[in-house]
């Protein structure tokens, strides 16, 4: 029995620990809502300002056309003033012949004029302008309106379903109040027996990007490196592979992104993904050869084969975890600045070697070395 009540007491105290996580979800989604309505009045208020820029630069638009018109209209206004100077010049030329006294002078001044005349008698050129119309702007905005309208007649939650960023964003799909149940932390130290230093390629590197001496930290340049031409090299996407292949058992290893910048991808790659263009077949996570998570403009998603998952993170990370179970089909990453919390897993049949990737816009990532 005083086994039992011990039992008892524990099983009470983790009630009582599922009461406080409950409580903090309550903080948590109150906290979120709230920041979720200042975000969202911040984003109206952009959209508000891009339509005041938007009235701006297509009245600045329908300016600019007007002048130039108007110019090409007082140039015209212009020639026929110019035109009619001409023409009161010669008509006051023939009156003095016509009114010369000797008939011998009177001939032989219209004998030289009479090329002139014949050229003046020839009818002018009539002008029409053609009405210039901004009726095509208008048609364009009308199009925008109703698209717009068309949109915002549909209900709320109707819109968030065919919103394809919306529905891929896991949480979109919880219903409220649901609960994550979990029963033990994530131990780095497990993940740190199977740690590797994946060591990078130069045959693969694009000439934008350099290499550090040991192979471990790839940075961007904006000057041009002259590499030796290779079928391996990606020509236009600036991206790397590493010199190291994983075809069976488990590895981990860990990147670090603090000086990557806005934009950076970590991943994973069979060498058959294509290296030259930049076409969907080459970028890291955008086809069946290659899977990734990626940072860009303050969002992080996973990505394979185009598919995008959105990754909600309450800090950016400064190091990041890859953990790959080649025969169980995983390829798991963490962000273990701070501890070792789970980003995303992908669950797959792997079919070739996996090669660890990365891509960077700006910066440098370097591979931590970890053995």
């Amino acid at each position: 029995m005083t086994t039992y009540l011990k039992e008892l007491e524990l099983k009470k105290k983790q009630e009582v620990g599922n009461i406080r996580h409950i409580e903090q979800a309550v903080n948590d989604l109150k906290a979120h809502a709230s920041a979720s309505k200042a975000s969202l009045a911040g984003k109206l208020t952009e959209l508000r300002l891009l339509l005041d820029e938007e009235e701006r630069l297509t009245k600045k638009f329908i300016d600019e056309k007007t002048h130039q018109a108007l110019m090409m209209y007082e140039q015209q206004t212009e020639t026929c003033q110019e035109q009619i100077q001409i023409i009161e010049s010669f008509s006051d030329r023939i009156r003095q012949i016509q009114q010369r006294s000797d008939p011998i002078q009177l001939l032989q001044d219209y004998t030289a004029s009479e090329k002139e005349i014949q050229q003046q008698r020839a009818p002018a050129e009539q002008w029409h302008p053609v009405p210039m119309s901004f009726e095509h702007v208008m048609n364009h905005y009308r199009g925008l309106a109703r698209a717009m309208q068309s949109i915002l007649q549909k209900p709320l939650e109707a819109r968030l379903k065919e919103d394809i960023f919306s529905s891929l964003n896991a949480t979109s799909r919880k219903e409220p109040g649901a609960l994550l149940k979990t029963r033990s932390t994530v131990d780095r130290s497990l993940f740190l027996k199977h740690a590797r230093s994946p060591t990078l390629e130069y045959d693969s590197l694009h000439p934008r990007l350099s290499l550090s001496e040991d192979r471990l930290t790839v940075s961007c340049s904006w000057r041009r490196k002259f590499y030796p031409s290779s079928p391996q090299r990606f020509d236009k996407l600036w991206q790397v592979l590493s010199k190291d292949a994983f075809f069976s058992g488990s590895h981990y290893w860990e990147v670090d992104v603090l000086h990557a910048g806005q934009g950076w991808w970590i991943g994973a790659a069979y060498p058959s993904i294509k290296r030259h263009g930049d076409s969907e077949t080459c970028r890291l996570g955008w086809n069946r050869a290659s899977w990734c998570i990626k940072r860009f403009d303050l969002e992080y998603w996973a990505f394979h084969k185009g598919e995008r998952t959105l990754i909600l993170i309450d800090d950016d990370p400064e190091r990041i975890g890859v953990f790959l179970d080649y025969e169980a089909g995983i390829l798991s990453f963490y962000n273990v600045t701070d501890g070792m919390v789970h980003l995303h897993t992908f669950r797959c049949k792997f079919t070739e070697p996996l090669y660890p990737a990365l891509r960077l816009w700006e910066g440098a990532i370097t591979i931590c070395k970890l053995t």
